[in-house]
């Protein structure tokens, strides 16, 4: 006696339509952090792009401050978002997050020319 009972084989094929099919599928939402939106966005705090610099090099203000030669209350006043550094200071600190080790050897090894 037959059973009713068929197998079917799944090909590799049918394999890789699944998994498109799951990598289409927008990601689970969860109750206690629903996705941002625009207004969320725009409310939101902005964190200072040299205060992401700092904590990427594992630095204090004063130990930043010291070895780049920034001025400690300029260093506040940006990481506090009342000031906005200007396109000189924006490329010294793209300097900084691009070789941070060079830039801090080039300070100290920099001597000024002396005056007669």
């Amino acid at each position: 006696m037959k059973s009713g009972n068929t197998t079917k084989t799944v090909s590799r094929s049918s394999n890789a339509g699944v998994s498109a099919a799951v990598n289409a599928l927008p990601p689970p939402v969860e109750k206690d952090s629903p996705p941002m939106t625009e207004q969320d966005l725009a409310k939101a705090r902005r964190v200072p792009r040299v205060t992401t610099l700092r904590r990427a090099l594992r630095m204090t203000q004063e130990q930043f401050s010291a070895e780049f030669k920034i001025p400690i209350g300029t260093l506040r006043d940006w990481e506090q978002g009342r000031v906005e550094p200007d396109a000189t200071a924006r490329a010294y600190l793209r300097a900084i997050a691009g070789n941070a080790e060079a830039v801090a050897k080039a300070l100290m090894t920099y001597r000024l020319p002396a005056t007669e």
